[in-house]
Parts: structure tokens; sequence; C-alpha cells
């Protein structure tokens, strides 16, 4: 995996052992090109759900947005603490927890929630993920969700679906706070 753009750019960060699917350099490079038609990343806070190695969350960092990743996989969390050390990466906080309960508790509030849970989520699970995000009012206003699924999940009857993009067998939903 290398970071795309950035501080970073051309980091090469190698996970082995690590019980993940990570995003695509493809889909992670079209994505990005995607949220910076909408946010100025050197200025928002990010929200990593499912962070897995970090991928999404090191090419965030790279690109100057404050960013906390949430993983509840110690090796995963180990993993990007060494990671934010090897790189002193600045604005990184890891928090070692299921990311369901990190939506409970937490009283911070995001620009960007970028969400790649499990294939194996089922549609009810994504619905109360989303749910949650909503209800504790954990996105700022004209904030982004980003959500990795597979073809069997849909958001398109969400009232707050923006758009869809599909690379390969990786598909994004994009909804919007526009308040």
């Amino acid at each position: 995996m290398r970071i795309i753009s950035g501080l970073y750019k051309n980091r090469r960060i190698h996970f082995n052992h690590l019980p993940i699917r990570p995003t695509t350099n493809f889909a992670k490079e079209s994505l990005f090109n995607l949220l910076n038609n909408h946010h100025d990343l050197t200025e928002i806070t990010v929200l990593d759900l499912f962070a897995g190695s970090g991928s999404i969350s090191y090419e965030f960092i790279s690109r100057g947005a404050k960013t906390t990743a949430v993983d509840q996989n110690i090796k995963c969390f180990n993993f990007m603490k060494t990671i934010k050390s090897k790189l002193d990466m600045k604005h990184f906080e890891i928090i070692f927890s299921k990311s369901i309960s990190y939506l409970k508790k937490t009283k911070e509030k995001y620009d960007v929630i970028f969400a790649d849970p499990p294939y194996k989520y089922t549609q009810k699970k994504y619905d109360y993920l989303l749910q949650q995000i909503i209800h504790n009012k954990l996105l700022n206003n004209d904030g982004t969700i980003v959500i990795e699924h597979s073809k069997l999940i849909t958001f398109d009857d969400n009232e707050y679906f923006f758009f869809k993009k599909k690379y390969g067998n990786v598909h994004f939903t994009f909804l919007k706070n526009e308040r």
C-alpha cells in the first residue's frame, strides 16, 4: 500500500498478517479526488471507522486533515500506533474500540466520517451505524459520510444520500449533511 498524495506521498506501508481487506490504491485515489471536490482536506476533521491498517487515515493525514481512527482489532491498533510513531504523524488519534461503541460515547463532531465495515456487514447493521452517527449529531454541517460497501448494500433511499461511485468491486456511497 502506498500513500498517494501530500506530505507522505509515495511512502509505502507494508502490512503483513493483519486481518484486513484494504481499499485498492486505484479506488483510494478516486475517493480522494472526489473528496477534494467537496472539502478542503487541510482544514477538516475526519473519523475513520473500522480503520484496519489505517490506509485511509494516513491519506487524510498526509493531506493535512486532523484524523481519528477507530478499530477493535489489537493488531490493527498496534500497527497504526507503530506507523504514527515511525512517520511522526501529528494530529492522528488512534482509538481501540468497537466503532459502534465509539459512536455512542464520543462528543466530537467531524467534517468527514469514513466507514469501511467488514463486507459481511448486513444492511441492518449499516443502517444502525448511520443512525448512531445522525442521532448523536457527530457530523458537522455540510459534512460527508463515506461508506465503503459491497454491491449488496444500498443507501439510495436514505435522506442524506448524495451520490455513489463504483470502482471494480469497491462501492462508495456518499451521504451529505446539508444543513
